[in-house]
């Protein structure tokens, strides 16, 4: 008995203050009569946390009104404090369940459920059940099981007692229990074996997502904070609220998630995030600029706590909450960068690219792009709506690029059904196997008078390195053949070639119509050039034939590019005129200072370097493109001794300036599990040329186990730099069980 009082004191206070039954008309003459009364529920949020991994949910963890968060198809125990012992002879209880924002109370109606409790030893199989396990004096010990195809939503609880042949009373608790999807439970629609891609997918609370240029890969770390203050509420309302999921709908992970996928946007609703991809930092007055937001936390607890889009984001942002959204519903969930991303918007499975004589891009003529990158997701959930090989990793995107059934969102979109082509399976298939697996015209415009003229066609750069964070290591994974066969093999050729003739696009009949390969252009680009260096661009030209000399007259240019492909300002050009022989190779060379470029950067320190070239004797017209990024300087992230749950230590943040020139408003932003807010640390002065930007604070986690710092830092002359730290947290010495 001393551990049911002390338990209880625990949840419910001090022994001495009286646990009240709610108000109900007769309910002392009922127990008067018999009736047995419920006076109390214990949670055991203890056990109940550390058997559906949910014990760091802050709804489980803070000092009142803890709740308790569980997953559906498991069971979960709850402790009853009755007025008298339980008699299975001569009392019935019974469990209503019933969505908290839905009125409708009652056994018929889809939003609740009426479980009686059954003896110890009963079976039952995918439906909500409570059974009896076992009873000291007034303590009444009940095993509970959600179905596991029941809303994911907040509950309430009702505990209905009748006395065999007599009076009854209802106890109705004043707290929710919050039911999540469950990626352990075999018969849930959103189960994924294997421990460790649960722990990775559902449980991880930082990671990694990736930007850059396709051969200048930026790992950027993310703190996605599932656990913290009202991210789960948040998730819930997004959901029921912008997403508009009713009934049914909201214990199925399609409809929920492809929901989901427009409520993080604003374009259809008062979704999360307000985009902009503006290249004017002054553009971004108002808000936050996409590159500081340091992870998912101030986004969400912002938009909850007044119900307006958060301003701004931009891809990795949008992929950045939803991939939160999701893990904190149970949803398995990452982010997945693909390098070149195509942005079809003709629906032609093709990205043409218009040029003029000078190189410029005319967008006039087509709104194609090729973003240097593009971020979304990737959720795993079972399609019973296309049949089970269909099943596994579904691509969702809720970066408003294009309407699908007239909202701005896309998927889920089964990675089988793109991967072979199937361009009609739901949702939006179509438009992902464009974005990663689209082929790349160029075509140059002489004039009104003169027709398009094909320059190059590219079947191999659109959707390269597809990226993800690996299972349990800071590295990256390469997904890009579980969205396309191989490049130039036979069954991709087959794949995009069947797609393109269901094509209704001039452009995409018209390509497939010629081809012509002659002389070859090359990039030559030094690795790990860190902003402030001078960088030198080297073009190779090669004559193929083997009998003939080439005169090749051209301009090689470099542009600073915003990461969804938008030229910039012109950095440097360079013309040349050469002769090249048979089979021989010539070097085009240019240097671009620091002074060249420094003043004229946009967005993430990205160029895009173009040559396009004429071979005088036939009149051909060649071009050739590439990407190139310039390397911020990383933060780097030191602890003071080996951290322990529930102990203070000190975090040391730090940062060096690589430019000649010294940085001013220095701002650090943090973020990590034990900060309940986003932590901004203002630098008081200057940072010269060479030196180092410092700060530290301190930090307490509220859990043993693996956790994540990330940092951003920011100035008025260098911005889009990032770090992370992760590391291992003890329990205090002697502590045992979960904390």
């Amino acid at each position: 008995m001393e551990y049911f009082k002390n338990k209880w004191h625990r949840w419910f206070g001090q022994p001495e203050k009286p646990i009240s039954i709610p108000f109900q008309p007769d309910v002392g003459d009922a127990i008067r009569r018999g009736v047995l009364a419920v006076q109390g529920i214990d949670f055991c949020v203890d056990i109940n946390g550390e058997n559906h991994h949910t014990s760091k949910f802050h709804l489980m963890t803070r000092k009142v009104d803890r709740c308790l968060v569980v997953r559906r198809g498991q069971a979960f125990k709850l402790d009853l404090l009755l007025n008298r012992p339980y008699d299975a002879s001569k009392d019935a209880i019974s469990f209503i369940f019933y969505v908290s924002d839905v009125e409708t109370r009652g056994p018929s109606h889809e939003t609740s459920a009426a479980v009686p409790l059954l003896e110890k030893g009963s079976e039952t199989i995918g439906t909500w059940s409570a059974i009896y396990e076992s009873q000291v004096d007034n303590h009444l010990m009940v095993s509970v099981t959600p179905a596991s195809d029941c809303i994911v939503a907040s509950w309430r609880l009702d505990i209905d007692t009748k006395l065999s042949g007599g009076s009854s009373l209802s106890y109705r608790h004043p707290l929710p229990i919050y039911v999540l999807f469950n990626a352990w439970c075999l018969t849930d629609s959103v189960y994924m074996p294997g421990h460790s891609h649960r722990e990775e997918y559902v449980l991880a609370d930082g990671g990694l997502m990736y930007r850059g240029v396709y051969n200048r890969i930026k790992p950027s770390p993310w703190n996605y904070a599932q656990y913290e203050k009202d991210i789960l509420d948040c998730a819930l309302y997004l959901v029921r609220k912008v997403g508009k999921v009713k009934g049914r709908a909201r214990s199925d992970p399609i409809r929920t998630t492809r929901a989901l996928s427009a409520a993080v946007n604003v374009q259809d609703d008062n979704g999360v995030i307000f985009g902009n991809w503006a290249s004017d930092p002054r553009d971004y007055s108002g808000g936050t600029h996409p590159l500081k937001w340091v992870g998912s936390l101030a986004i969400l607890q912002t938009y909850y706590e007044k119900k307006k889009p958060v301003k701004y984001g931009q891809c990795w942002v949008y992929a950045g909450v939803l991939t939160t959204i999701c893990r904190a519903l149970g949803i398995p969930c990452r982010p997945v960068t693909g390098y070149d991303a195509a942005h079809d918007s003709e629906g032609s499975l093709t990205v043409d690219i218009i040029k003029d004589d000078e190189g410029n891009t005319l967008e006039e003529f087509s709104n194609d792009s090729v973003w240097n990158y593009h971020v979304w997701n990737e959720v795993w959930m079972e399609r019973p709506d296309l049949g089970s090989e269909y099943s596994g990793w579904q691509a969702l995107d809720s970066t408003p690029q294009e309407t699908s059934e007239d909202m701005y969102r896309c998927g889920p979109a089964s990675l089988r059904a793109i991967r072979e082509g199937d361009l009609q399976r739901p949702y939006d298939a179509a438009y992902v196997f464009a974005q990663v697996n689209a082929d790349k015209v160029l075509w140059k415009y002489s004039g009104e008078i003169q027709p398009l003229k094909l320059m190059a066609r590219d079947s191999v750069s659109i959707g390269q390195n597809i990226s993800t964070k690996a299972v349990g290591k800071m590295e990256r994974e390469d997904l890009t053949l579980t969205y396309k066969y191989p490049e130039r093999s036979r069954e991709e050729r087959m794949t995009m070639e069947n797609a393109l003739r269901k094509s209704e696009s001039i452009f995409a009949r018209y390509y497939l119509n010629d081809a012509f390969n002659d002389v070859t252009f090359d990039f030559e680009l030094r690795d790990d050039i860190k902003i402030g260096q001078d960088f030198s661009v080297v073009l190779q030209i090669k004559n193929r034939s083997v009998a003939e000399s080439h005169q090749v007259k051209g301009i090689l240019r470099v542009d600073t590019v915003t990461y969804t492909g938008v030229t910039g300002d012109g950095v440097k050009r360079s013309e040349f005129n050469m002769k090249i022989g048979p089979g021989a190779k010539e070097d085009v060379k240019m240097m671009v200072t620091f002074d060249e470029y420094y003043k004229k950067l946009v967005d993430q320190a990205s160029f895009n370097i173009t040559c396009l070239a004429t071979i005088v004797e036939t009149h051909f017209d060649y071009i050739a493109q590439d990407d190139f990024r310039v390397r911020n300087p990383d933060i780097k992230i030191s602890i003071d001794g080996k951290p322990v749950s529930h102990q203070e230590f000190t975090v040391h943040v730090k940062v060096d300036n690589s430019l000649p020139i010294p940085l001013t408003k220095c701002k650090f932003y943090i973020q990590g599990a034990g900060l309940e807010k986003q932590l901004k640390i203002p630098l008081n002065e200057s940072v010269a040329p060479g030196e180092f930007a410092t700060a530290q604070f301190n930090l307490t986690p509220p859990w043993a186990g693996k956790h994540q710092i990330t940092a951003k830092f920011t100035s008025k002359e260098m911005r889009d730099i990032d770090g992370f730290l992760s590391f291992m947290v003890a329990m205090p010495s002697g502590a045992n069980g979960t904390n």
